[in-house]
């Protein structure tokens, strides 16, 4: 870890640690800062919480929102909840798996895009949807997905 990171981190535990509950958004907040909770962290993160560390890894790792490796500049959320499953978001998540080179939780070898499953965006009446980095997008089949990959500019096909 480099020294801005650590100092980032040092911030971060000494503005969560007399939070009551503070594991969560201090996770949270390591997480906006540096785009995923190092590895590396887990220690720090629990003696600064009086923790231990198996605690916080449990947390980290129980939580599908946390990485604990960076993601790409980019995040594809594709729904896997019944609704959108009922109207073709299995055939996607193929689909986009194929189309990238990866399976969820990875990353494109340029670092493009990083591939995650979602559970539900609220988007159930539009089904199949994705979510694009904080943008969420409707009745998406494989000609819409490339499209919006396209417009990202740096994803190829693998």
């Amino acid at each position: 870890m480099d020294e801005q990171t650590e100092d980032r981190l040092t911030q971060l535990i000494a503005q969560y640690r007399d939070v009551a509950g503070g594991l969560l958004p201090l996770l949270h907040a390591i997480q906006d800062s540096l785009g995923y909770v190092p590895v590396d962290a887990v220690p720090a993160i629990a003696r600064g919480l009086h923790l231990s560390r198996a605690e916080v890894h449990g947390v980290i790792s129980f939580y599908h929102d946390f990485r604990s490796e960076p993601a790409g500049a980019h995040l594809l959320q594709i729904c896997r909840a019944e609704a959108c499953q009922a109207m073709g978001s299995r055939a996607l998540e193929a689909y986009a798996k194929t189309r990238l080179g990866i399976d969820y939780g990875g990353t494109t070898t340029d670092g493009a895009v990083t591939l995650e499953p979602v559970y539900c965006l609220g988007n159930c009446a539009c089904s199949p949807s994705v979510r694009l980095d904080h943008e969420i997008h409707a009745r998406v089949d494989a000609a819409r997905l490339d499209e919006l990959l396209a417009g990202l500019g740096a994803v190829t096909s693998q």
